[in-house]
């Protein structure tokens, strides 16, 4: 499985989502690239990443094939960057404090 970094695709947030997907796959593994790399065969999708990956990136794939998460429902940059966009604001509030109001807003994600 490979590597990605969790992040949102509104930059004002900068945190990265908990629930988001660290890896995507499985892709099977073309041939060994040194002693630390390693080339896969990606899909048409990702054309446009280079397919020989670091072992840092990459992780043992032991799950059944049906448990994988498909990619046509990930979005990812060029960088391997996941992209998540709001759909909607569903609850608003505002926390009290001594001197100061806190808005909190829960928000329902595309994914």
């Amino acid at each position: 499985m490979l590597k990605v970094s969790p992040w949102k695709g509104v930059i004002r947030f900068g945190k990265r989502g908990k629930l988001n997907p660290c890896y995507i796959g499985p892709f099977k593994i073309l041939a060994k690239v040194g002693t630390v790399a390693y080339r896969l065969e990606l899909p048409e999708k990702l054309s446009h990443v280079h397919s020989t990956f670091h072992v840092s990136n990459l992780k043992k794939c032991l799950s059944d094939e049906p448990l994988a998460i498909p990619l046509d429902e990930i979005h990812i940059d060029e960088k391997l960057n996941f992209i998540e966009e709001p759909v909607e604001i569903m609850d608003r509030e505002v926390k009290r404090l001594k001197k100061s109001r806190i808005p909190i807003v829960k928000v329902r994600w595309d994914s």
